[in-house]
């Protein structure tokens, strides 16, 4: 995991650098998500991966799947990838882009899971909290997870506050095994 992390970020930083110097985060956001998408598909994938198709072929296949909704630039982007043989780090270059230009916008992405759906009320609360704690706006996402038993878990980049009652009862544990 950490290397794939590792090899994607460079990928992750140029097109980042170049959709915040060209003032085209979200469409290029939109691109990633469908080159993604493409990449994903099975059949691509064996086609990548298979050494009896010619780059420049599978290129071209790759480019006519996306059509008009790549920009120059993407089609570009397609091409390094390919003749790196890294479209296996896209979802990962995927999301190191979202968390780039999150933090361009001065936006923070996080997730809460609970136990049980949360209320909008408590959702507005969680937003304001986590907004006056980072001191950005907070996009908000909800989940549900009932092995959590009660509480909540908040993951916020590389924060993580665990708040729910299956993460007390392992610090339980933990502190009466030592």
């Amino acid at each position: 995991m950490a290397e794939t992390q590792t090899l994607a970020r460079p990928y992750a930083e140029a097109v980042f650098e170049l959709a915040h110097s060209n003032n085209a985060l979200t469409p290029w956001s939109e691109m990633l998500a469908l080159i993604a998408a493409v990449a994903a598909d099975e059949n691509i994938r064996r086609l990548a991966d298979d050494p009896r198709v010619e780059r420049a072929r599978f290129i071209n296949l790759f480019l006519d799947i996306c059509g008009k909704h790549i920009s120059d630039e993407g089609a570009n982007f397609i091409r390094l990838l390919v003749e790196n043989r890294r479209l296996n780090l896209l979802p990962e270059i995927v999301v190191q882009y979202a968390t780039l230009k999150a933090e361009a916008e001065a936006r923070v992405e996080a997730t809460v899971v609970s136990a049980f759906p949360l209320e909008a009320a408590q959702i507005l609360t969680l937003g304001a909290a986590l907004k006056r704690k980072f001191g950005r706006d907070v996009n908000l996402t909800t989940q549900v997870d009932k092995s959590l038993v009660g509480g909540i878990v908040i993951r916020a980049g590389d924060l993580v506050i665990d708040g729910s009652v299956r993460g007390r009862l392992q610090e339980l544990a933990a502190h009466l095994s030592h």
